[in-house]
């Protein structure tokens, strides 16, 4: 009987196991039968042509396959336009598309939203552990009223672009040297005796020398460079004007009123392109528009070489950088989905395959073992432009402070009125200087006075 009863457990519980087998096997059918799917709009590249789009493939076919998750790319443009599709979707206007659920963003968009309670606050599927392997200023940006809700995969940062071609003319004319680049003083210093010499190589032709430098942001230049002094440049939703941005202002407004500085409008490529300028500071990503031939205004053309540097600093001051790059919104729905969008981070934002993605896109990786990663990556990369860039982000990295700007409301409104305001105070004094009607002095102090009024109307 004993031994009838034991049989009858032993055939029971190989019956439970077997049937337990079954159940899983169905499960993992089922699992991949029915895939957890997201659907996704980013900005990296075009919709049959992006990196972003290749790593999203792998992933489906790898960790997704075994993970029964699909992502679906249904939207590829700029952050211009996904800015403005993802508020008509959260404000529910007429004729909007559907939020997807990841979506890449700026915090400006996320600060624009009605209700950006609708994100998922991804620290609820990160540890602190994994948190503490990325950048601490890269999470900063992405942290909206103590939520994580913009996860980082790729930042950029500004550089300093050089038409080395030219500047070793200019440099073997007046011995001019690269390490003057390193500090905003001697940059502005070069600035001047770039135009002087250029303006004396047509001494028939009065006051037709060329800049030498353009910023694709001034605005940018006095808030880092006010922070890198210690001081605060915003004050009560406003600029401060303080003293260390009139340390700022001096170098920078006089170099620009003696026409070493682009005071146009447009992006910091254009004048480098046509040899209107030999040094920019602009976004890292923007190394895709930096040609190797400049096409002058007489439709001359040369072949150039393009190097980059990080941005200059003040003398005895903090070395500090802007850093900037959207990250990715998951929206909430279940947790099923969340944990999914939160896998496909990890995967992508694991060191080799952030540096992967990142070189193919010139910006940088967001964890700190990624950058260990890229000195190795250098060497697989063709382009000594590229290889240039990232040469200049492992020193930026190393030996610079990132600065996250402020969420400010009134910061896109006081960006816009700076850049364009500045810019105009200083062409106004640039053509009375070029008349003789009143030094450089009186004109920088003045322009600034007038920046000012001109800020508060």
């Amino acid at each position: 009987m004993k031994r009838l009863r034991k049989k009858c457990f032993v055939t029971t519980g190989i019956m439970f196991g077997l049937l337990a087998l079954i159940l899983s096997a169905c499960a993992s059918k089922e699992k991949q039968k029915k895939p957890v799917t997201l659907t996704i709009w980013h900005v990296y590249g075009g919709q049959t042509d992006s990196p972003l789009n290749d790593m999203i493939e792998e992933f489906n076919t790898t960790v997704g396959a075994a993970e029964g998750i699909k992502l679906q790319v249904t939207v590829v443009s700029n952050t211009n336009n996904i800015h403005d599709a993802v508020l008509r979707a959260a404000n529910d206007e007429p004729g909007a598309s559907e939020l997807p659920d990841m979506f890449i963003s700026y915090p400006k968009t996320i600060l624009a939203m009605p209700d950006p309670d609708i994100l998922v606050d991804y620290r609820e599927y990160f540890s602190e552990e994994e948190l503490a392997a990325y950048i601490p200023s890269f999470l900063e940006e992405g942290t909206i009223e103590g939520r994580l809700v913009s996860f980082p995969l790729a930042k950029s940062t500004e550089i300093m672009f050089i038409d080395k071609t030219l500047f070793d003319r200019f440099s073997d004319a007046t011995g001019a040297k690269l390490e003057q680049l390193n500090t905003w003083e001697g940059l502005f210093d070069l600035s001047i005796e770039y135009y002087k010499w250029t303006d004396e190589q047509t001494p028939e032709i009065e006051g037709d020398g060329k800049t030498f430098f353009v910023h694709d942001y001034h605005f940018n230049y006095f808030q880092v460079g006010t922070e890198s002094m210690g001081e605060s440049f915003f004050e009560n939703g406003d600029i401060a004007y303080g003293k260390k941005f009139e340390k700022a202002w001096v170098p920078y407004a006089k170099a620009a009123i003696q026409g070493g500085v682009w005071l146009n409008e447009g992006y910091a490529t254009e004048p480098l392109r046509t040899g209107n300028a030999v040094v920019s500071v602009a976004s890292s990503a923007s190394v895709l528009y930096y040609e190797d031939i400049v096409t002058y205004e007489d439709n001359r053309s040369e072949n150039i070489e393009v190097i980059a540097k990080p941005v200059p600093y003040f003398t005895e001051e903090k070395k500090m950088v802007m850093q900037r790059g959207a990250g990715f919104c998951t929206v909430k729905s279940t947790p099923q989905k969340e944990q999914a969008a939160a896998t496909f981070l990890k995967w992508l934002t694991e060191p080799e395959n952030n540096v992967r993605f990142v070189t193919q896109v010139g910006y940088m990786p967001v964890t700190e073992k990624a950058f260990d990663v890229l000195p190795k990556a250098l060497e697989e990369l063709s382009d000594p432009k590229y290889k240039s860039l990232y040469e200049a982000f492992i020193e930026t990295q190393a030996f610079y402070v990132f600065y996250t700007p402020p969420q400010l409301e009134s910061y896109l409104t006081l960006e816009t009125a700076f850049e364009e305001k500045a810019r105009s105070e200083l062409r106004i004094a640039n053509k009375s200087w070029k008349t003789g009607e009143k030094d450089v002095g009186t004109l920088t102090a003045e322009a600034l006075e007038h920046l000012k009024e001109s800020m508060q109307k």
